[in-house]
């Protein structure tokens, strides 16, 4: 139970969320024309779709729609990895899974921080995709080695950012002044900066090398490089893109559009180009972005493997050029090769490629069924299952949208070198794992709805 003198770790996160949302319009104007569009966008789809609306009432998801989303941050140190672990737990974030994105030429390795429990969810779903830049793998010496020195001699958090995380941490909280006061100072992390760290020089150097270690190594702070929103039809805003002046993405990433939606699909407009002044020299820095996104089920290993599976076999017929020039090719050559996995829930369920949440579907009084079997009290309509939603990210997808936003043409190759222990010695914690997640969240539902059912038990929850 929450300490009734402190502001809640729900309540933190979603002022952080709008106040970092509101930021983020402001330096990023089409941001705020993407939100609109989304918004527009959502509001045509319930409004034509009274079942999908109905399901989405039905599971808690209508509401947190307009309030979802996630951002993504790039460090450059294990003590701010650290500290950002300690700063995201104060708003309720705990790191959930392990990217090893050196697999797609990007040399870093990231977790999601996020809330994991159903009602911190329904409250705001706010989620920080943050990556550790791997220094590791430069392979000039000499530049590793400043690049190192740099980032050393930087501090991203405030001062009184870091006295009221240890005040949370030492009370178990922080009032709701001392709340406020925190939202305002973390979110001088992860504001844009357009005074760069180095020379134009070193920033030639290390843009050569990759976009990417530019973007870390050359700034006061791990900028917020991209928001995105969630909504019901990722096709629809990427039709509409253009006619609001702002370019998309030549594809979507992740699945094709489907019945019944799994993993995440995403897209974006094109990285802007914003002026940075390199010690009086004036210059340029291409990096933040704004991206959208459509959830969808949460698949097991198995439905894992087979989505990784496909993924391959179409791109193995059809990589996506970045200029857009076989977009309908390959999005064709997806949406055959993606036939193979099922788009119907009962099938999904039958070859344990999903996880599925159960419910009360309101039928019989709790407490006085003598059926135990789950299956048949489901078949009976005394138990409801939904699809439980994908709350985290896919590799490829996000070192797809690293690649199409940055370009990495002539950068610096990366030889796929995951290194999960050392991500997490270097946070200072574990990351949770996303498949034992949502199986716990399917077994202990199950369990609950049936011990209601029959016994009366927790019937009051």
């Amino acid at each position: 139970m929450t300490d009734p003198r402190f502001a809640h770790p729900d309540d933190i996160r979603s002022r952080f969320s709008a106040a970092m949302s509101a930021m983020y319009r402001t330096e990023v104007p089409a941001y705020g024309t993407l939100m609109q569009i989304v918004s527009d966008v959502n509001d045509g789809v319930l409004a034509a779709n009274a079942g999908l609306k109905a399901d989405l009432e039905n599971t808690d998801q209508l509401a947190r729609i307009s309030e979802e989303r996630h951002g993504a941050i790039r460090l450059g140190t294990p003590a701010e990895l650290s500290t950002m672990r300690r700063l995201f737990a104060v708003m309720g974030m705990a790191p959930v899974g392990y990217y090893d994105l050196t697999e797609a030429g990007v040399p870093v390795h990231s977790t999601a921080f996020r809330p994991v429990g159903e009602a911190a969810l329904r409250r705001n779903p706010f989620r920080v995709f943050t990556s550790l830049l791997r220094l590791d793998l430069i392979e000039d010496a000499d530049l590793r080695d400043t690049a190192q020195t740099v980032l050393d001699a930087r501090q991203i958090y405030t001062p009184r950012c870091l006295e009221l995380i240890d005040l949370a941490e030492q009370n178990g909280g922080l009032t709701e002044t001392e709340a406020d006061e925190f939202v305002a100072e973390a979110l001088e992390t992860f504001r844009w900066h357009p005074e760069a760290n180095v020379s134009a020089d070193l920033y030639k150097q290390l843009h050569d090398a990759h976009r990417l270690i530019a973007d870390v190594v050359s700034f006061r702070g791990p900028h917020i490089n991209h928001l995105t929103p969630r909504t019901l039809d990722i096709d629809r805003v990427q039709d509409l893109m253009p006619e609001y002046g702002i370019a998309p993405k030549a594809v979507v990433e992740g699945p094709p559009r489907r019945e019944h939606p799994i993993l995440l699909r995403q897209t974006s407009f094109k990285a802007l180009s914003e002026a940075v002044n390199f010690d009086g020299i004036p210059g340029s820095h291409t990096a933040r972005f704004g991206e959208i996104e459509a959830r969808g089920q949460a698949l097991t290993p198995k439905g894992r493997a087979l989505y990784d599976q496909l993924l391959t076999e179409t791109r193995q017929k059809c990589l996506p050029a970045g200029d857009g020039s076989n977009a309908d090719a390959y999005m064709t050559a997806l949406q055959d090769t993606f036939a193979a996995f099922p788009d119907d829930l009962a099938a999904i369920r039958e070859q344990g490629l999903g996880y599925f949440e159960w419910s009360l579907t309101g039928k019989g009084t709790a407490g006085q069924i003598t059926e135990t079997d789950p299956e048949a009290l489901l078949a009976a309509d005394y138990l409801r299952i939904d699809p439980i939603i994908y709350e985290d990210f896919l590799p490829v997808s996000a070192a797809g949208i690293f690649q199409s936003n940055l370009g990495d043409d002539s950068a610096q190759e990366f030889t796929a070198s995951p290194n999960q222990q050392r991500f997490e010695a270097d946070l200072g914690a574990t990351v949770l794992n996303e498949f034992d997640h949502y199986q716990q969240i399917e077994d202990q539902s199950r369990i609950r709805c049936v011990t209601i059912l029959t016994t009366g038990a927790a019937a009051a929850e």
